[in-house]
């Protein structure tokens, strides 16, 4: 193997770091969104009054887990993904649609990031929650931008593990191809 990929592998341990640091922040999100949605029913039930704020901070954790989540699913490549053909086509074939893929999803979490930004700037700026008047919905909005910077930096991760399979035979120990 080329000293490039080489170099390239010491790089897993800061996205191994960046998936944990992720996975831990959907953790505490959950036990947050767990918390407030025991507040709000046990109110609800126990008291008759329930916190008005509750329901849009569960929903807002609701939505950075879900695209976040998504980060994590893209990094493990566990997203739905058509592979039907792929036994019927050659390997390298199958490794530059790979990563043309990749390439759209860089496409598209830029997208994210620079219109996910505008919205949370304008939109989310101009407007508070509406049981919370001192919260900005600009978190309600961020996750978006949020979601595309960890696309990126996963995607990326993908790309290089694409190009390696393209150009480093299977066991193959010595120069590229």
């Amino acid at each position: 193997m080329s000293s490039f990929w080489i170099r390239m592998e010491k790089v897993k341990p800061i996205y191994d770091f960046v998936d944990k640091l992720v996975m831990l922040l959907c953790k505490l999100l959950l036990v947050a969104e767990v918390i407030i949605t025991t507040i709000v029913v046990s109110g609800r039930f126990l008291a008759s009054h329930s916190p008005a704020w509750g329901e849009e901070l569960t929903l807002t954790c609701m939505i950075y887990m879900a695209m976040l989540g998504a980060t994590i699913a893209l990094r493990k490549n566990a997203h739905i993904r058509m592979t039907s053909f792929d036994r019927y086509l050659p390997n390298k074939v199958v490794y530059v649609l790979d990563i043309l893929a990749d390439v759209v999803v860089l496409v598209f979490a830029i997208i994210m990031i620079k219109e996910g930004f505008a919205y949370s700037l304008s939109i989310g700026s101009k407007g508070t929650y509406i049981s919370l008047p001192g919260l900005s919905k600009f978190w309600l909005y961020f996750p978006v931008p949020l979601a595309g910077i960890a696309m990126i930096f996963f995607e990326i991760e993908a790309v290089f593990n694409h190009l390696k399979q393209f150009f480093v035979k299977a066991g193959e120990e010595g120069e590229v191809e």
